[in-house]
């Protein structure tokens, strides 16, 4: 009785963290709506989106196209290339990719310092319990990885108030996809000169797709009080009242970097 109570208060002693579960929403749509989230609300979130469709090219902020994809057959296999509102590296995504995306405002978490390095070693610890009796997990630089081998890839935006750290799980991946990608000048010093099929691992190999969501969930219950809310229930300004950072490159731009690279 004593310990239930007890429970309860610490419970109540947590920050509220909103959890939206997702399956298969566009990127596109998901990264218009973590960026409505960030600069709008003033909630803590957990979006989980259990892979997506169709297949895309995710490209960082600052990103160079010409230097980052393979464009002529990125064109002729008409791939969309989406340029989000955060940093990091590119991606190509699909129904194999599982989305992980942490909105938190500053004070959120007590350890937590609003600095890209500070929120990734926390991650690092989150995702520690998650992947806990699995031998090889690492936080590695800004990935996470088994052994040396890539899984999941990271990317972050600060504002003055709030953080968003959001994570593209690699459970699957279709060989094809990884020929779309150049290999960047800029990588982890632990990637060496490895091609993506030798620098990435498939995540699918090491735990269950359900089970690393249910375990995902369970460790954030460990630092907030989570409320699972729906996806039509989210009280945000609509999408006339935004303009996003978040947008679709034009079949244009990527015919300039197809000329660039010939």
């Amino acid at each position: 009785m004593i310990m239930a109570v007890l429970g309860k208060v610490k419970e109540a002693g947590l920050p509220l963290m909103k959890l939206v579960k997702l399956r298969g929403m566009p990127i596109l749509q998901q990264l218009h709506l973590e960026e409505r989230l960030l600069r709008t609300s003033s909630d803590n979130w957990c979006l989980i989106n259990d892979g997506t469709s169709p297949p895309a090219i995710v490209m960082g902020l600052s990103g160079k196209l010409s230097e980052l994809v393979e464009a002529k057959p990125v064109l002729q296999d008409r791939i969309s290339i989406i340029r989000r509102f955060t940093g990091g590296g590119t991606v190509v995504v699909d129904q194999n990719t599982i989305f992980v995306t942490l909105i938190c405002n500053k004070d959120a978490v007590s350890n937590v310092q609003p600095f890209p390095r500070s929120i990734m070693s926390w991650s690092g610890s989150l995702y520690s319990e998650v992947f806990e009796g699995l031998a090889g997990f690492h936080l590695r630089e800004n990935d996470y990885v088994f052994d040396d081998r890539k899984f999941g890839g990271n990317a972050q935006s600060i504002t003055k108030h709030r953080w968003i750290h959001h994570t593209s799980f690699l459970w699957d991946y279709e060989v094809k996809n990884m020929s779309y990608l150049k290999l960047p000048a800029k990588a982890p010093e632990y990637r060496l000169t490895r091609s993506h099929m030798d620098f990435v691992c498939r995540m699918k190999e090491y735990v269950p797709r359900s089970e690393f969501i249910e375990k995902t969930i369970k460790a954030i219950g460990g630092q907030f009080s989570v409320k699972s809310i729906s996806l039509e229930s989210i009280d945000i300004p609509s999408v006339s009242e935004y303009v996003h950072t978040t947008r679709l490159l034009t079949e244009q731009e990527i015919q300039e970097a197809c000329t660039i690279q010939t």
